[in-house]
């Protein structure tokens, strides 16, 4: 089988990553044509098995442009010969609408569309043009998975889906191989020395996630406390900045991206969020299973996610203050991160395991291919 994939970047951040854990689990009875509309965006593919059989076309037509008929034509051309057909986000939505126009017309294969959160222009409202870009396009798709209930709620309201069409489908992660604690000198270039205290996270460096805030709310904190940001992206510039105006550049780590997790949040005392829109973070997941209390302003689904004794910790959204104190308050006090992070572990291997996840994604994706069709 084939598998087309349609991302407005396959760099390394939480769906990107998702998208590769399932193309592991499919194996190579599936082979990937995977499309980034940024050139050489392509850091998830750390993540896939070397066995797999994947393609980076780099002759597909630009997924972003004016909507125009002939424009779309291109691109559903460019679909034809897969399987399945999988977008991804706003930067993928011209490419559900050429399918929706020309799939009957050029023989297409179904269309599976993920929406997993909003780009900074969007992060403080829905943009009505959008919402109507979105009711038209994806009502020619076999399916629309969502990682959150209130993305839920939106493709049921707003973008008027049918429930037929809708499938929630909880972020999961192994969540077994965040039980053993990492070496002092699994993050690449730092090594955690005896007596220091992290706060750590886990965000592709955009916009969006707000990490110059996190700076800000992380530097009254005292001196053996570290603030350990691990992933890359443009905003590294203005962290690093907003550390030096803070003062503590010195206690402020950027070492890039790490391609397990795994490997390196059980190192953090605290997990810390700084995001202005989140929908179903799987780094909250991460921390969970590695049992880390969790710091992070009401977005997204966070508040159902973590364990009840997270929930002091989780602020109100837009609120820098509280947040600061969130933080302080946990950083004070040993024995709540304790007590906290050992429920949020337990919530984890509870809830948010990916076998069940994988499943899910089967189903849908045989589902939308025809019976029998995806083993």
């Amino acid at each position: 089988m084939r598998f087309l994939h349609l991302h407005s970047s396959f760099d390394a951040g939480g769906k990107e990553l998702r998208a590769a854990r399932l193309m592991n689990a499919f194996g190579r009875s599936v082979s990937h044509a995977v499309v980034s509309s940024q050139p050489g965006a392509h850091g998830a593919a750390v993540a896939l098995d070397p066995m797999l059989d994947v393609v980076y076309p780099r002759d597909f037509p630009s997924l972003q442009g004016s909507p125009l008929p002939a424009r779309l034509l291109r691109v559903a051309k460019a679909m034809r010969g897969f399987d399945l057909i999988l977008t991804y986000n706003w930067g993928a939505m011209d490419a559900v609408l050429a399918h929706r126009l020309y799939a009957r017309t050029l023989g297409l294969a179904p269309l599976v569309h993920h929406e997993d959160g909003f780009n900074e222009d969007e992060a403080d409202g829905l943009k009505r043009s959008r919402n109507m870009f979105r009711r038209v396009a994806l009502s020619g798709a076999a399916a629309l998975v969502v990682p959150s209930r209130r993305l839920e709620a939106i493709a049921l309201g707003e973008w008027q889906q049918p429930p037929s069409r809708v499938h929630l489908i909880l972020n999961g992660i192994a969540t077994g191989a965040y039980h053993a604690a990492p070496p002092a000198d699994a993050v690449p270039g730092l090594t955690k020395q005896p007596g220091d205290l992290w706060v750590g996270t886990l965000a592709g460096l955009r916009a969006v996630k707000n990490l110059p805030l996190l700076v800000r709310t992380f530097a009254a904190l005292p001196p053996q406390w570290r603030l350990v940001i691990v992933g890359e992206g443009p905003e590294r510039a203005a962290i690093a900045a907003q550390a030096a105006a803070m003062g503590i550049a010195e206690r402020v780590h950027l070492p890039g991206f790490v391609p397990e997790p795994s490997r390196v949040v059980g190192l953090f005392d605290i997990f810390a969020l700084s995001s202005r829109s989140e929908q179903f973070p799987i780094s909250v997941v991460e921390a969970m299973a590695a049992g880390i209390p969790v710091v992070s302003p009401a977005v997204g689904d966070v508040a159902q996610m973590v364990a009840a004794e997270n929930l002091p910790y989780v602020a109100p959204a837009g609120d820098e203050a509280a947040l600061a104190r969130a933080l302080a308050e946990l950083a004070a006090d040993p024995s709540m991160r304790g007590a906290v992070g050992a429920a949020n572990r337990a919530v984890a291997l509870a809830q948010y395991d990916e076998d069940a996840m994988i499943c899910a994604y089967r189903n849908v994706y045989g589902a939308a291919m025809g019976p029998g069709s995806f083993p």
